[in-house]
């Protein structure tokens, strides 16, 4: 009798806090769907005014200019569709993670504020790809077109324009955190390995061969200077020529009217006469 009447307490309280339970877990999990329901909603709300601002700030024409446009033609999205939707996501990011805050302290908050929280850094990190994209073709343009005539003016452009995204694609992931262990040791030591051809090759036993080698190239250099100097020269001349009103024709000296009724000019056979 005394057992069953143990079996029959020792039930009812694992009933009562079960229930227990179940009735703080219920308002728990309401709250956590109605604190989705409205990240969801800012998110859209917020994506779609970041959108339209970004469009009249001309956030495509700087897409087209670094070249993102034309990467990015068989895409679902242009360059502004891409930063909302990663907006948008990092919004809802934000909303699961105040979400399952309510369940009190749990591994799932721990990762999503470890996410929500390198987010920022990874939308500067595209941003300096972009805009170090965008000086770099420009900077590849004017090059380009300052050298076009010279036969070492596309690589020097190609160059330049290669050097800039290098730099900022290394500004990038230190940025965003992402092998800074790796790609500052690389970065020193390729300037470093610039550093040591230029002192060893250069000031030491490859003087003579890069003296005939620099002269060469300077020559070469300065003979294209010359002709591309001497081009426009005679192309300017030509336009000046061209555009060079006609100067009327001036008669000098007495003029000799002749015909009936007028004597001969001097130094003529005055004809038979009539």
């Amino acid at each position: 009798m005394a057992q069953q009447l143990a079996l029959s307490v020792d039930f009812g309280s694992g009933f009562t806090q079960a229930w227990s339970k179940i009735a703080r877990v219920v308002p728990q999990f309401i709250a956590f769907l109605v604190i989705l329901a409205i990240g969801w909603i800012v998110a859209k709300a917020i994506a779609g005014v970041l959108d339209r601002v970004l469009r009249r700030l001309g956030s495509e024409r700087v897409a087209v200019r670094a070249g993102m446009a034309r990467y990015l033609s068989g895409s679902k999205y242009d360059m502004t569709g891409i930063v909302c939707k990663i907006v948008y996501y990092a919004i809802l990011l934000m909303a699961l993670q105040l979400a399952f805050g309510v369940f009190g302290p749990n591994p799932i908050s721990v990762m999503i504020h470890g996410i929500v929280a390198w987010l920022p850094r990874a939308i500067v990190a595209v941003a300096i790809v972009v805009v170090a994209m965008a000086i770099a073709n420009a900077v590849r343009d004017i090059v380009g077109s300052a050298l076009s005539g010279t036969s070492y003016g596309r690589t020097v452009a190609t160059v330049t324009w290669g050097f800039i995204v290098a730099l900022g694609v290394i500004a990038a992931l230190g940025q965003g955190g992402i092998a800074t262990a790796i790609t500052g040791p690389v970065l020193i030591a390729a300037l470093a390995t610039i550093a040591g051809v230029l002192v060893v090759g250069v000031g030491g036993g490859l003087i003579m061969p890069m003296r005939r080698r620099w002269d060469r190239w300077l020559d070469n250099a300065e003979q294209e200077t010359a002709r591309l100097r001497g081009s426009s020269y005679q192309a300017g001349r030509s336009d000046a020529l061209a555009n060079q009103p006609a100067r009327p024709t001036t008669q000098t000296g007495p003029t000799t009217q002749t015909g009936p009724g007028y004597p001969p000019a001097p130094g003529t056979d005055p004809g038979p006469d009539r």
